[in-house]
């Protein structure tokens, strides 16, 4: 099914809310590395690098185009030349397509769709037995990342299992769920389902150890999202 966004000059969002479930804990700083507070509600999906999308001008059906993101984030358009349409919701590349039409078509009206989703990548790192970069086959939470790197090492705290996610204004999410009482059948989960582009950290002993692992691995094969990589750069450098 394809997702879509209109927009008639413009797109107005609501601000969202926050939202803390209690079934992981919530972690703003460690090891004097600052993290934001975790958000659920954010938009599900982004565009990303590898998406491609259909661009529809109602008012001007020539410059209709379907067109893949390329790797810095935009996607090349008639007239309009680039446009930065990664990171942002369909609704808003829709809005950023007419916000670089407007000064050469009046009141142009603009929707956007998903043709085909890019690969959904995530990192897999620590104490799991194939440590990498992986495509989710579908939607899953961090026991099943975990799996599809090779299970735990021996050595693993399967109950502090870090993830950290990209936020929409740039910073980095934290968040530590419990997989060891899931393993036993005591626990329910983890009741939010991965994205691409999440990192997911299992350390030997403690949480603290993400900082370290960060530094030394997460810098050469973050250039799937290289604004990530910058944000966790800031994250650790600067705090």
């Amino acid at each position: 099914m394809k997702r879509s966004g209109i927009v008639l000059g413009c797109v107005f969002l609501a601000a969202c809310g926050t939202s803390q479930p209690d079934r992981y804990q919530q972690v703003s700083s460690w090891n004097a590395v600052s993290y934001q507070d975790w958000r659920d509600d954010d938009p599900g999906f982004l565009l990303a690098p590898g998406d491609s999308i259909e661009v529809t001008v109602h008012t001007a059906t020539e410059l209709n185009r379907t067109a893949t993101i390329g790797p810095d984030g935009r996607v090349n358009l008639p007239l309009a030349g680039p446009v930065m349409v990664a990171g942002r919701t369909d609704a808003e590349a829709a809005n950023a397509v007419a916000d670089a039409y407007i000064a050469m078509l009046r009141d142009p009206i603009v929707e956007v769709n998903v043709d085909s989703y890019g690969p959904q990548n995530i990192i897999i790192g620590g104490q799991v037995n194939s440590p990498g970069l992986y495509e989710m086959p579908t939607r899953i939470g961090a026991l099943e990342a975990v799996m599809l790197a090779g299970g735990f090492q021996d050595d693993a705290a399967r109950g502090e299992v870090v993830i950290l996610r990209r936020a929409r204004n740039g910073g980095v999410m934290m968040r530590v769920v419990n997989l060891r009482d899931v393993l036993r059948g005591d626990g329910s989960g983890d009741p939010i389902p991965l994205r691409r582009h999440d990192i997911i950290f299992v350390p030997r002993t403690t949480i603290s150890e993400v900082t370290l692992w960060v530094e030394q691995y997460v810098y050469g094969i973050l250039p799937l999202d290289q604004a990530f990589s910058y944000a966790i750069a800031n994250a650790i450098n600067n705090n």
